[in-house]
């Protein structure tokens, strides 16, 4: 039986993960679950007794394979849980439930500005506040005296040992409940009250104690394991990328892709934040030092789900053939054009089309890869991005995406990292510092097809179909 072995519990948008590692960084184990949502009445929530028995059985089968001495949970950051009286409160909002328009101007007159915030304003629960908002108008006790709220990452922390706690990547991603700059809640979450509920601020990096009685018993876990305060899944990509040499902590930016594709640049000096437009969905997030971070997203996972089918793959059996469907797809100007989910992205007011038809299954790949890579290049424009580019996730395992990043950015040293380096392993990081990528980044070669054509009436079809439907 191994020893000292991590768990990472990773609950994304689209799918639970559970991964088992020892402290060098090898992955022994994993398990993934795809999310649901329920019906709570007053909203669509999240399943979060569905998702507590999955982590519960996978914990007792990783529990028989070797000693684990951490957990280290980590989420996306448009979640959070309110608890009162040593339980949920109220079932957690799904952030893709439409919020209702009248509710949602209400929330957004009393929005703090982006300058303050790095938050923009997103579609119906994306800001966190939003949800809060939601919860007070619906269920006012659940946010009422005693109540606690913790961000999503950190209601696992506190299932798993019974320790409330806040932090600060999670805070800072998008929430409208934290101010960047100054390490503080925003002015907003002071005056609705829902700063003095946030529970006690911890780093990312800290235990916050054993595992509970309840969960030894139930999983078979040391009584000693450790659980780990955890944070932001964006963030937990950064600091993946960060123990590559390529990246380490000087000037670099990550592209972390999944259901969101989140570029952040980690400027050698203090960055300029005023060039972030938040209504091209820029953004500021927070790092586990508490640093501010340059960031753009687009929900790049959706829109390739949307254009190929929840099971199809960006990446076909054979790179070259690829390749070669991407250089047919250039020449015949064939292209997809943003966006597949109207309201985020850089180009969040125009409206998704094709411009021609892909002749088959290799075609569509690669115009679907170009369209994600375009997207992307501009996000990194965006942010202000320079020297090395590391591409992360499942979908930077895709040859003609990452190739043609490369293409699209030839003053950048474009690497891919692919889903060994991806959250979990950022996550794992904090329980063990010394743990290693089980490969090094790959520096991608730009595609041998001259895309500077394609890419220039790409971009011009996108800025005028985001400024024709802005002005419908």
């Amino acid at each position: 039986m191994a020893a000292s072995l991590v768990a990472v519990f990773d609950v994304g948008k689209t799918l639970a993960k559970l991964t088992l590692w020892d402290r060098a960084g090898r992955l022994i184990d994993r398990r993934v679950r795809p999310n649901v949502r329920i019906d709570a009445g007053d909203w669509l929530a999240l399943d979060v007794a569905g998702i507590e028995a999955w982590m519960a059985e996978g914990l007792a089968a990783f529990a028989r394979e070797g000693r684990i001495v951490a957990i280290v949970p980590v989420a996306h950051g448009a979640a959070a849980a309110a608890l009162r009286d040593g339980r949920l409160a109220c079932p957690p909002i799904d952030y893709e439930d439409p919020m209702p328009a009248a509710e949602l101007a209400a929330y957004r007159a009393g929005r703090d500005p982006f300058a303050e915030t790095g938050s923009p304003a997103l579609p119906d629960g994306l800001n966190v506040g939003a949800q809060l908002h939601r919860i007070a108008s619906r269920r006012p006790e659940a946010l009422g005296p005693g109540a606690q709220i913790l961000p999503w990452a950190q209601y696992w922390s506190w299932r798993l040992s019974g320790v409330a706690a806040s932090e600060a990547t999670s805070l800072g991603c998008h929430t409208d409940l934290w101010r960047p700059r100054d390490g503080q809640p925003s002015a907003m979450a002071q005056r609705r009250g829902w700063a003095g509920r946030l529970a006690p601020l911890r780093r990312a990096g800290e235990a916050l104690g054993p595992v509970t009685r309840e969960w030894a018993d139930r999983c078979g876990l040391p009584a000693d394991a450790q659980v780990y305060c955890g944070l932001h899944d964006s963030n937990a990509a950064l600091l993946a990328a960060r123990a590559d040499p390529a990246v380490g902590e000087g000037e670099a930016s990550v592209l972390a892709t999944g259901t969101w594709f989140v570029a952040m640049r980690t400027p050698g000096a203090a960055p300029d934040l005023s060039r972030l437009d938040e209504r091209r969905d820029c953004l500021v997030n927070v790092d586990v030092a508490g640093r501010p971070i340059p960031s753009a997203r687009f929900m790049g996972g959706r829109e390739i789900e949307r254009l190929l089918g929840a099971e199809a793959s960006l990446a076909g059996p054979d790179p070259d053939a690829e390749v070669a469907a991407a250089a047919r797809i250039v020449r015949g100007g064939v292209m997809a054009l943003p966006t597949f989910t109207p309201g985020v992205g850089p180009f969040a007011d125009a409206r998704g089309r094709w411009l021609g038809a892909p002749a088959d299954a290799a075609e569509r790949r690669a115009a679907v890869a170009l369209y994600a890579a375009l997207v992307s290049a501009a996000m990194l424009e965006r942010i202000g991005a320079r020297g090395v580019l590391a591409a992360e996730g499942r979908f930077a395992e895709a040859a003609v995406f990452v190739r043609a990043l490369a293409a699209l950015r030839p003053d950048m040293a474009v690497f891919a990292g692919g889903a060994e380096a991806d959250v979990s392993f950022g996550a794992l990081r904090l329980a063990a510092p010394e743990a290693a990528p089980a490969r090094s980044l790959r520096r991608a070669e730009p595609l041998d097809i001259d895309l500077a054509a394609y890419a220039a009436d790409w971009r011009a079809r996108a800025e005028v179909g985001a400024a024709r439907t802005a002005g419908d």
